[in-house]
């Protein structure tokens, strides 16, 4: 089925793209695409739907920065490894090494 589909998507395609008839029936395509969009009953779906994103990105946004900021916090503390000498007890960062470096991800190109 899935064959058929792609078969008839390229036929019309082919006859779109390739046939003067058919290229007419695309600018007859875009001027009825870009009449719907300008219709005022779209534009008015179109910002309420614009407005409902900006409110979720916002609110969304908000979550993310707050979860990026604990999970830093607590990668910090669990980074953080602590050294016990007889006489002193310092703390040092744990170093990670990039598992990629510029020249293993190109190999050959020098």
């Amino acid at each position: 089925m899935i064959k058929r589909v792609v078969f008839v998507a390229g036929v019309s395609a082919g006859y779109l793209f390739g046939t003067p008839s058919g290229r007419k029936q695309l600018d007859k395509i875009k001027l009825w695409a870009a009449d719907v969009w300008r219709d005022p009953r779209v534009q008015e779906y179109v910002q309420e739907y614009e407005s409902q994103a900006a409110a979720f990105a916002k609110k969304q946004g908000a979550a993310v920065w707050e979860k990026a900021v604990d999970t830093a916090k607590s990668a910090v503390t669990t980074s953080s490894t602590t050294k016990h000498d007889d006489t002193t007890s310092t703390t040092s960062p744990t170093v990670v090494e990039p598992l990629m470096d510029a020249d293993d991800a190109n190999p050959g190109q020098r």
